[in-house]
């Protein structure tokens, strides 16, 4: 029992964040009582920003204020190559390398029965739709990157799609292995994912 409900109410909450246990989100909640009010504020402010302001792009599925998103509608980006990730983060990772000069594909997850998670959960159709060969007959998608994570999960998604994609006739490639099995893209450093963008191969 804490000595104000409204600093209970701050833990409850602060718990509910990921990897945030009971002991981290108390010392969180004490830290913003001890920090100058005007930080606290700008805090609180930005996450409300955050959740009213920013939303998903309607082409690659990426979080944006607008849509399409800067990364979709910089004209200095190769539009033949779509890279497929899980999730946002997972751009966010790519982008720091500074080597993909591409666009991306947010699937919005990983096909998993287990948990439940079926094709139709995902942005396949999305995709699909952006692989079609565009009516005005100008370039359409060359090269699919498929960079899903390095894991049974995301190497089901990654062969499900490339089977979904092959009657396309867009060539198909997989990161290469410089991304370690079970781990996550968006905590690999900038040289294992620069090394596996370089050395991806087609997949057969």
């Amino acid at each position: 029992m804490y000595s104000s409900k409204y600093l209970e109410l701050l833990i409850e909450e602060l718990v509910k964040l990921p990897s945030v246990g009971q002991k981290s989100a108390q010392r969180l909640a004490l830290h913003l009582l001890r920090v100058p009010r005007e930080d606290a504020l700008r805090l609180a402010e930005a996450i409300r920003a955050v959740r009213e302001r920013v939303g998903f792009c309607g082409t690659c599925g990426n979080f944006s204020e607008a849509d399409p998103c800067a990364l979709c509608s910089d004209p200095q980006r190769d539009g033949a190559l779509v890279c497929v990730v899980e999730q946002p983060g997972d751009v966010l990772a790519f982008e720091r390398t500074g080597t993909y000069r591409g666009r991306y594909h947010v699937l919005g997850g990983a096909l998993s029965p287990l948990e439940g998670t079926s094709p139709e959960q995902l942005r396949i159709r999305e995709l699909l739709e952006r692989l079609r060969p565009p009516a005005d007959g100008s370039p359409g998608v060359r090269e699919l990157i498929l960079a899903t994570n390095p894991n049974v999960n995301g190497e089901a998604t990654a062969l499900y799609l490339s089977r979904l994609v092959a009657p396309l006739g867009v060539k198909v490639t997989r990161i290469a292995r410089g991304v370690p099995m079970g781990s996550d893209l968006e905590y690999s450093d900038l040289v294992t994912l620069s090394r596996a963008l370089e050395g991806r191969r087609e997949v057969e």
